[in-house]
């Protein structure tokens, strides 16, 4: 798989102990694909320390992924976990899902200026969210 771009997703849901990072690899795993759709995910993760964002793997980032029509085989997918149509995403999630993509980018030889929304594919969609700034997110994989 020649890898030339990212895509930034969200979960249109609430992250919450129900819609999670499992439930989604659940209920995509019910649709009959062979894994998450993504390869990487961030989401709040609660522990006997508190509450943090941690990031997560998906599929394999040699497998394609099944997150965008007509990208998957040149794409690795990652999903802020969360509705960012309503509020845009904490800092602290960003810059954990940026160090994900700083070090894709580094592995991959990807452009900043080739990490896109989703939305950059589906004009329908508004995923990775209204609030959702990519420029912002770009200038944290940057730094």
């Amino acid at each position: 798989m020649k890898v030339d771009k990212i895509i930034v997703h969200h979960s249109l849901t609430k992250d919450s102990e129900t819609v999670s990072w499992g439930a989604i690899r659940k209920y995509h795993k019910e649709q009959g694909w062979l894994d998450i759709g993504y390869h990487a995910g961030v989401e709040l993760t609660k522990s006997g320390d508190g509450l943090y964002y941690e990031a997560l793997i998906g599929r394999d980032w040699d497998v394609p992924g099944a997150h965008t029509v007509g990208q998957n085989s040149s794409s690795l997918g990652i999903c802020f976990v969360g509705n960012w149509d309503i509020q845009e995403p904490p800092d602290e999630m960003l810059i954990t899902g940026a160090r994900v993509i700083k070090m894709w980018c580094w592995l991959f030889d990807i452009s900043i200026d080739e990490i896109y929304g989703h939305r950059d594919f589906a004009s329908y969609k508004s995923c990775p969210g209204l609030s959702f700034d990519m420029n912002k997110l770009r200038y944290l994989v940057g730094k």
